[in-house]
């Protein structure tokens, strides 16, 4: 992320909520306390105005905020609730591109529509006993499926632990038992195939577009196996 972008971002989180501190914008895009100040000083000096307190943090001056949007305090209640199940979900991808979303929409918000939203993210919980299965490619998964393009990753079997490389075209993607699961097919195997993202040790997007299947229906796929 460049400069110019991220101090972008930096005013948008701000925006988002009533106090924001260094510490919470140095670990969002993983900078240190000093890029912070220094990003926080070049927004104040292009006429935002920023204010803060000691211990505190950073906020915006009343009456600089982006103008707000009209959610229902159903529509509000229900971001916390996808807030929750998707944390629990395990992929560190669509965590972050979800966090990032909330922060956009919060900026956005009237000031008792955050308060609303801050008391209840609070209080809103999930009791998963099971594991939560982490991977990290869910994101780039969503994008090959919609642009028809072949990724190439570096899977490790279940019971053997062997590393093998191949060449798969996605087709979708869907949530069991704590794990996301891939459907695709394999050029090492001539077939359909199904791989737990949390076991794709490495991925690289191609340009190659798809070259076996031109269609996939998941209700028939499902059907069948």
């Amino acid at each position: 992320m460049n400069r110019l972008t991220r101090i972008t971002a930096i005013l948008i989180q701000l925006q988002s909520k009533k106090i924001v501190t260094a510490k919470e914008i140095a670990e969002r895009f993983e900078v240190s306390l000093r890029t912070v100040y220094r990003d926080i000083k070049t927004l104040q000096n292009a006429g935002v105005p920023i204010g803060s307190e000691n211990g505190v943090g950073y906020f915006i001056v009343e009456g600089d905020r982006l103008p707000p949007i009209s959610l229902t305090e159903e529509e509000a209640n229900s971001l916390i609730i996808s807030e929750v199940f998707i944390k629990k979900q395990g992929d560190r991808s669509l965590s972050k591109n979800f966090n990032s979303l909330l922060i956009k929409i919060k900026a956005t918000l009237k000031k008792f529509q955050k308060e609303n939203i801050e008391l209840l993210s609070k209080r809103t919980f999930s009791f998963n006993k099971g594991e939560i299965i982490e991977s990290n490619w869910l994101s780039d998964i969503q994008k090959a499926i919609s642009s028809k393009t072949q990724l190439e990753i570096t899977y490790k079997s279940r019971y053997k632990e062997e590393l093998t490389n191949r060449q798969i075209e996605p087709q979708a993607v869907y949530f069991t038992n704590n794990v996301w699961i891939v459907i695709a097919f394999c050029h090492l195997r001539d077939d359909m195939r199904e791989f737990r993202l949390d076991r794709i040790i490495y991925l690289n997007t191609t340009l190659e577009p798809f070259e076996k299947l031109s269609y996939f229906n998941l209700q028939e796929y499902f059907e069948i196996f």
